[in-house]
């Protein structure tokens, strides 16, 4: 599979970090944890920095569910937050593939897919931003479809760990290793906001939420409830909600500063192989914990 190659200049201008509102699409796998619903509310209650075009349901699995099974719950998920924000699913809400690719070059094709690469092919002048925050099976396969969006979209994937880490192992890439390393080796403009120092900084309490999203709206109920019933005892516990990083890149690139380096390569081992001929790519390399739930709240009690 050959993808477009991308000058340097154009590839280090589309890394920029934003300065004015975006265009996005949320690629997510609500339903396996309960960090994506915070992420969804996040960004369609930041419309002076997002606008939020479609949201793509990702597959998941574990011991209990299978790739489409997770990709089914995840689309019941997004309804269910999009109800208590007073927004329709219909033309929205997308659903996604129902597996993970089964080779490096073979797309799972879905509703999904077929979204992304009509809305990154429509006539732009600013790039789409594509925002993953599960396995990012939807993103390779609309790329590995339609190899000419490298050049019409940017990547904010939450995935993965640091590049100068032992092990690239993490929830997020483990599942579909094939297309992880599509987004790696195709030269998409990519940021990779990883899970260890990185995002795992965006920790949150029952206590805290109670304080700041209880009592004001159905959508801050509704994401206390899901915290809550999370976990069975909630003393002296800390909940990281990963998933807001990749949002909160977007709204304010201050709070999860990057640096530019070279794409790594994903080896078998599930490690990551550093080579400086690579092209650039961003990594993050922190999180300010206090800016963002402090932006987070403010705009869920004022829903």
């Amino acid at each position: 599979m050959s993808f477009p190659m991308l000058d340097d200049c154009t590839r280090l201008s589309r890394l920029e970090p934003p300065t004015a509102r975006v265009t996005m699409v949320l690629d997510t796998d609500t339903y396996n944890e309960i960090d994506d619903q915070f992420a969804l509310a996040y960004a369609l209650l930041s419309e002076e920095r997002l606008s939020v075009e479609a949201v793509y349901a990702a597959p998941f699995s574990n011991r209990r569910v299978r790739p489409e099974d997770g990709m089914e719950q995840s689309y019941e998920e997004i309804v269910r937050v999009l109800e208590r924000m007073d927004r329709s699913p219909d033309g929205f809400a997308l659903k996604g593939s129902r597996s993970y690719l089964p080779a490096a070059d073979e797309p799972v094709p879905s509703p999904a897919v077929d979204d992304l690469v009509e809305r990154a092919m429509a006539s732009r002048e600013d790039p789409l931003y594509v925002v993953p925050i599960g396995a990012i099976t939807n993103i390779a396969s609309a790329i590995l479809t339609c190899p000419e969006i490298v050049e019409r979209i940017v990547v904010v994937w939450l995935g993965g760990q640091p590049h100068g880490w032992h092990t690239a192992r993490e929830y997020n890439l483990q599942q579909d290793l094939h297309a992880a390393r599509v987004i790696l080796d195709s030269g998409v403009p990519f940021v990779h906001i990883p899970c260890k120092n990185v995002a795992e900084h965006l920790t949150t309490t029952l206590p805290e939420l109670d304080a700041h999203i209880t009592g004001h709206n159905a959508l801050g109920d509704y994401l206390f409830a899901i915290f809550q019933d999370y976990a069975d005892d909630h003393f002296a516990r800390a909940k990281v909600l990963w998933d807001l990083s990749a949002v909160a890149w977007l709204i304010d690139s201050a709070w999860v500063p990057t640096v530019v380096t070279h794409a790594p390569l994903l080896t078998d081992r599930v490690t990551w192989s550093l080579d400086s001929r690579r092209h650039l790519m961003r990594e993050a390399i922190g999180c300010d914990r206090n800016a963002i739930f402090g932006d987070l709240f403010r705009k869920i009690a004022a829903f």
